[in-house]
């Protein structure tokens, strides 16, 4: 997150970083899995959609591979726990981008 409040400074505003712990191990597993549930679901959802493309108009499918590649380093920037589902997705993107390549051969 210092890179965020980095940036929000040189914009001319003010930031902080706060760190925090959690209280037991417990309550830390317990975040840990929010946060890794969470981002799997996300992935599923680039998941389906890169498999829903797959099936679409080959028009649609570039700007589709275009949109998942973003949310797949959107998504990345906080999977802090990383999971199978990751793996699933890129693989998905990738087979998506190896039929949008070629289509276009």
């Amino acid at each position: 997150m210092e890179w965020l409040a980095d940036e929000v400074i040189e914009g001319g505003g003010e930031a902080s970083v706060w760190l925090a712990r959690p209280g037991s191990a417990a309550q830390e597993r317990a975040l840990a899995t929010r946060m890794q549930e969470a981002v799997s679901a996300e992935y599923r959802s680039v998941l389906d959609d890169a498999q829903a493309a797959l099936a679409a108009a080959s028009a649609e499918r570039k700007r589709t591979l275009a949109r998942l590649r973003r949310e797949l380093r959107r998504i990345a920037r906080r999977d802090y726990f990383p999971s199978s589902e990751r793996e699933r997705a890129a693989a998905a993107v990738d087979a998506l981008a190896e039929d949008v390549e070629r289509l276009a051969a």
